[in-house]
């Protein structure tokens, strides 16, 4: 089961995600930790990325990718993966594409929870209300509208690419978490249903 999630961010994902890891027993993919990790075991493409981060400039496309491609090898995601927060521009996505098709791979449902973004204001003060810790930086309203921003301008076009793709599936992600995971639960079966009798 090879998977990506899509949404704004406070959207869920990060929810969703382990329970399909659970469910599914296939890893969560996030580029801050590949790159990281990469980094730490000092592979030449993470040995790359560090050099690039100790200037203090944004790893390009092409060094993320080589990170995602040397981790979709690794033994654990055999059956599968999740990506998340990856790609998150069209040209990421093609370049994850290519990356696929060398190793015989195809994506089998790109999740798109949809959300009302006013209404993600509101769950960030309520985490932040009953979470009784100081707040991080990033998990503020203002932080929120800024990282909305980018989403917008940067991520969202690919709900069109994967939709050409034919491989967007879109679920309600202002329902109850449960009910979130029961619909996403119910359109991947639906989709290897598909996928099932294309082959047939």
């Amino acid at each position: 089961m090879r998977l990506i999630l899509l949404g704004p961010p406070g959207a869920g994902k990060g929810t969703q995600a382990k329970r399909l890891m659970e469910a599914h027993g296939i890893p969560q993919l996030s580029t801050g930790d590949m790159l990281r990790a990469a980094v730490k075991a000092e592979t030449e493409i993470g040995l790359k990325a560090k050099d690039i981060m100790n200037r203090g400039d944004l790893v390009p496309d092409e060094v993320v990718v080589g990170i995602v491609e040397e981790r979709i090898e690794e033994p654990d995601c055999k059956n599968g993966f999740i990506l998340d927060g990856f790609p998150r521009t069209v040209a990421q996505a093609e370049a994850l594409e290519r990356v696929l098709e060398r190793h015989g791979m195809d994506l089998d449902a790109v999740l798109q929870l949809e959300v009302d973004e006013n209404a993600l204001a509101a769950r960030v003060e309520q985490r932040v209300a009953e979470s009784g810790d100081a707040v991080r930086e990033d998990d503020t309203v203002e932080a929120l509208k800024k990282r909305l921003v980018v989403y917008r301008e940067q991520t969202a076009p690919l709900v069109d690419h994967y939709r050409e793709t034919g491989h967007l599936v879109t679920i309600d992600g202002m329902k109850p978490i449960d009910e979130v995971e029961a619909a996403i639960s119910e359109a991947l079966s639906s989709a290897k249903d598909s996928r099932i009798r294309a082959a047939g």
